[in-house]
């Protein structure tokens, strides 16, 4: 039988979240590191990503996200970390 290992430590697709002006501003980017448009399609790895992740750059920033994650639910399936 073989054995299946889970790395948790492999880049995903994520939101970076930052505070601009009082406002939360999420940016796409893929695994890879590259920015994303809004059609979320990387030329660099040529694939269609999903972001699934939001990682924040502050604590500020983490507390705001955690915020609408328990008000909304178009928040409430995104993992949250702190960069």
């Amino acid at each position: 039988m073989t054995k299946i290992i889970e790395n948790n430590k492999l880049p995903l697709d994520h939101y970076k979240a930052t505070l601009e002006n009082g406002s939360l501003v999420m940016k796409p980017f893929c695994s890879c590191g590259n920015s994303l448009d809004e059609d979320y399609f990387c030329d660099k790895c040529n694939k269609k990503c999903n972001c699934h992740q939001i990682v924040c750059d502050n604590e500020v920033t983490l507390k705001l996200v955690k915020k609408y994650t328990r008000k909304s639910s178009q928040f409430s399936a995104f993992k949250i970390k702190l960069a």
